[in-house]
């Protein structure tokens, strides 16, 4: 997809919490098992309650109440690109409305900062990791949720059946459209953390969205139209990709009791020398 017609898009998707909202209440619904992914990615990570963290496209402040209850005496700042979604986060006086790629920030200013399923919105992944490095101490952590580039395999079969009925251009053709998380996913986001920092480690929770119902399953996948329908093939248009998908769903259903669909994300945290490699270096230095 162009980068202009991505960034459109990202835009739209975010000018409201609709799609997020439809996300969050699947997966509190329909997650097998229950757990919290925000408080599990936070507890990947040693705080010691005292520190700076930035959080990169901060959204409603889902991270932010968790953070305030695992380590109330740290500071925080948030940015996002969308004022819409500042607009619901709780933590009003520490809000900027900036770019990812500019951070109103000054050199070596923050202990953490996290950047949780936002890296593969950016054009620029590099030149977005350099900034995050820039305003990171240097014994600070970066901390990067995201999903693994397999997760969903069902859906992604379902997809690609689909396209498969709809398209011209024969099954040789017929990709699935991939998710945006596939531009830093935990495999190779983990391969460009090691380009910008010295040592990554990478945490993953694997899960399952199990439906016995169409409806619900079908609006979670129509929550992700803004930001997948333009990498269909030029022939098949997504409302009638939809019907098709609705009607493998319905049929599974009614054949198994349910719809089950694996998902795989994790916490990948990346530092020079700070937290979880510190003894590593000390060890290196002294040899």
């Amino acid at each position: 997809m162009p980068s202009s017609k991505y960034a459109d898009a990202i835009r739209r998707y975010y000018a409201t919490d609709e799609n997020l909202r439809i996300h969050d209440e699947t997966h509190e619904k329909y997650a097998v098992p229950k757990r919290d992914f925000a408080c599990w990615a936070l507890e990947t990570l040693d705080w010691q309650g005292n520190e700076a963290v930035l959080d990169i496209g901060a959204g409603r402040g889902g991270y932010f109440t968790r953070l305030i209850d695992l380590a109330p005496g740290i500071s925080y700042y948030a940015l996002d690109l969308s004022q819409y979604m500042l607009v619901n986060h709780p933590a009003a006086a520490c809000l900027t409305l900036s770019d990812a790629m500019k951070l109103p920030y000054a050199d070596q200013a923050f202990d953490v900062v996290m950047a949780n399923h936002v890296l593969y919105h950016l054009e620029d992944i590099d030149g977005g990791l350099e900034e995050i490095k820039r305003v990171l101490k240097p014994g600070g952590k970066m901390l990067a949720a995201t999903n693994s580039i397999h997760t969903m395999p069902e859906l992604q079969v379902l997809i690609r059946r689909a396209i498969v009925l709809l398209s011209s251009n024969g099954a040789a053709q017929a990709h699935p459209p991939g998710l945006p998380s596939d531009a830093f996913a935990l495999e190779n986001g983990t391969r460009m953390l090691a380009r910008h920092f010295f040592a990554v480690v990478r945490h993953d929770l694997p899960s399952q969205l199990v439906f016995t119902e169409i409806e619900p399953a079908i609006a979670y996948l129509e929550s992700m139209r803004g930001l997948r329908q333009q990498s269909l093939p030029d022939d098949v248009e997504w409302d009638n990709m939809m019907l098709i998908m609705r009607q493998q769903i319905a049929q599974l259903i009614q054949l198994m009791g349910k719809l089950e669909i694996s998902q795989m994300s994790g916490m990948l945290i990346a530092s020079d020398r700070g937290g979880f490699i510190q003894e590593f270096v000390e060890r290196g230095q002294n040899q």
